[in-house]
């Protein structure tokens, strides 16, 4: 069945559960509302605002995902041979780069990965670009990556954030919003955890439990070419980049970032069936 004839309905089930089970069920051609968010998702080119320069390789888990030379998103090394992004960064064809700092430069231990397969989320809505619900998607590799000081996995969050937890982003997306500056190099920022009320206020009638607020009172934010990148709280991947305020960097509009703890059955399962 091709994406335009279904749609797909995901239910939460086990809610009292730190990780949520999702089951989608193709529902035939009738669509259902599913919510909506508006914002711009953050994969046309991105940078880190209000950040600085990460100290080279101190986010090992760091990937980008390109077609060519062109970046086209952020991404997270989550094990061996698998990468966690944003769904909305899938393409027809690109290739995963891990150990980068520089892009401009070749790195020691940059290795550049083909790709496998592409495993979006089954709940995620392709068809409507400003759903932003379940935007996450898993890249399987074509072989395990080569581990060492550079390239390293990180540990998925199972336990959920909370309100002023601090935590780091990172990008290699625009410096400046709304004109685009793209730097050479991996930025990095510190943000805090919005409440899920503060982050529904900013984003009125847009926000789900699937969505989790970070920013600062300096206006730190993920922007344009961002998506995908990691949202690091307390050591762990908390959430990916996904969308936020047009233009960035606006301390009342924070940045939305995937809730990776809502998923960490489903990401779980989906590389343990295919490992």
């Amino acid at each position: 069945m091709t994406k335009h004839a279904e749609t797909r309905l995901c239910v939460h089930l086990n809610p009292q559960w730190f990780s949520w089970s999702w089951h989608c069920a193709c529902v035939g051609w009738r669509p259902i509302p599913l919510p909506r968010a508006a914002g711009r998702s953050r994969a046309q080119g991105s940078k880190i605002l209000e950040g600085q320069e990460c100290k080279p390789h101190s986010q090992p888990w760091q990937a980008g995902l390109f077609q060519g030379q062109r970046l086209i998103c952020g991404g997270v090394l989550v094990g061996t041979n698998w990468v966690l992004t944003a769904a909305h960064c899938k393409k027809m064809k690109y290739t995963v780069r891990l150990g980068d700092h520089s892009l401009q430069s070749r790195n020691e231990g940059e290795q550049e990965m083909y790709v496998a397969r592409s495993i979006q989320h089954p709940c995620y809505n392709n068809s409507n670009p400003e759903d932003h619900s379940h935007d996450l998607m898993l890249i399987r590799l074509r072989k395990q990556a080569d581990l060492g000081p550079t390239v390293k996995p990180i540990d998925l969050a199972y336990h959920c954030t909370h309100q002023g937890q601090k935590c780091t982003i990172s990008g290699w997306g625009t410096v400046t919003s709304p004109q685009e500056n793209f730097p050479d190099t991996l930025n990095c920022a510190n943000v805090e955890i919005f409440s899920q009320k503060k982050c529904e206020e900013a984003y009125p009638g847009k926000i789900n439990d699937g969505m989790v607020c970070a920013g600062n009172s300096n206006g730190a934010d993920t922007c344009q070419g961002d998506s995908g990148g990691p949202l690091v709280c307390g050591g762990v991947l908390q959430g990916i980049t996904s969308w936020g305020s047009d233009p960035c960097g606006r301390p009342e509009r924070p940045g939305v970032y995937t809730n990776l703890c809502r998923y960490h059955d489903w990401m779980k399962k989906t590389m343990g069936n295919r490992d």
